[in-house]
């Protein structure tokens, strides 16, 4: 599986990176925030390596590296060559690396350029030079996205509970009916311990 695995024995997942960059300068700056960010990088210096890295150059399949594991791709945008626009089109139609997110950075703020890579699919787009405080919001946010299934099961899991207390209210007294009403019009504002508590209480 492309994606790398974000479970950890330590309370922080730790990220594998791909960073790409022409520029040897820039290289360094988003790999030391990146390492100080907790993060494992590695770095290449153009979008025809990334591919050759990811195995979709064409001349290596992406089955020799069935077990390459990289949770982000962070790419300039103005490269020699393939450019990371280009890149990020590439990795967009690969079965196997389009579920990567792809972040885009460029010291240029031009709009439609902007537009295009997040048309495309860009997790986001950041402005040379990259702040540390960049790099450790899009750290959070792909920890965040690698637990989509956990909070749909949650979802899931409370959604009858809901129903079954609708169900009981209809058949409760008026004033039953009355309490519960302002019980349940606290879901949204008040933290689900009291609530268990107030429902309690109604219903008592």
């Amino acid at each position: 599986m492309a994606v790398g695995d974000l479970s950890s024995s330590s309370s922080s997942p730790v990220l594998h990176v791909l960073a790409v960059d022409d520029s040897f300068v820039d290289r360094k700056i988003i790999e030391r925030l990146l390492r100080i960010s907790a993060c494992k990088v590695t770095t290449v210096e153009s979008g025809t390596r990334a591919l050759q890295y990811l195995g979709l150059d064409g001349d290596n399949g992406s089955s020799a590296l069935k077990d390459l594991k990289v949770n982000l791709i962070v790419t300039d945008y103005s490269m020699p060559g393939l450019t990371g626009y280009e890149l990020l089109k590439k990795i967009k139609e690969s079965s196997a690396f389009r579920e990567i997110p792809v972040v885009i950075m460029s010291s240029e703020n031009i709009q439609l350029r902007i537009e295009e890579c997040m048309t495309e699919g860009a997790e986001d787009f950041l402005l040379k030079p990259v702040k540390l405080a960049d790099v450790k919001r899009l750290k959070e946010l792909i920890i965040r996205s690698g637990e989509p299934e956990e909070e749909e099961d949650k979802a899931k899991h409370s959604c009858p509970n809901r129903i079954l207390q609708n169900d009981t209210d209809s058949s409760s007294s008026s004033t039953t009916l009355s309490s519960s009403h302002d019980v349940s019009s606290l879901d949204d504002v008040t933290p689900s311990s009291k609530r268990m508590k107030l429902e309690s209480r109604a219903h008592g």
